[in-house]
């Protein structure tokens, strides 16, 4: 499984760690756009995340695709039923400046 380096999946951790890595990517290399993942209940970290990265830390950062969707996920032990997630897809671009 390849990892790669535009895409970062929000979890369980402190919004500030997803932001620094959004800051560290774009800072180290080519990257004009990064992708944030989430789903359930993270998609309001992600939403946190890109709204505190946009805000705070890199002005010229800004929101040019969302997608939403279902996943279904296996019955967790006990259960019978498969369930339905909730997903999203935030991704986030780079303006270029006059100097590019």
């Amino acid at each position: 499984m390849t990892e790669n380096a535009d895409v970062i999946f929000v979890g369980n951790k402190p919004p500030i760690s997803y932001v620094l890595a959004i800051i560290t990517s774009l800072s180290s290399g080519n990257l004009k756009e990064i992708t944030l993942k989430a789903r359930g209940q993270a998609i309001t970290a992600a939403v946190d995340v890109a709204e505190i990265t946009r805000n705070r830390f890199v002005k010229d950062l800004k929101v040019s695709k969302i997608a939403i969707g279902t996943a279904e996920m296996p019955p967790r032990e006990g259960e019978s039923k498969s369930r339905m997630v909730s997903t999203m897809e935030i991704t986030l671009s780079k303006e270029k400046t006059k100097t590019e």
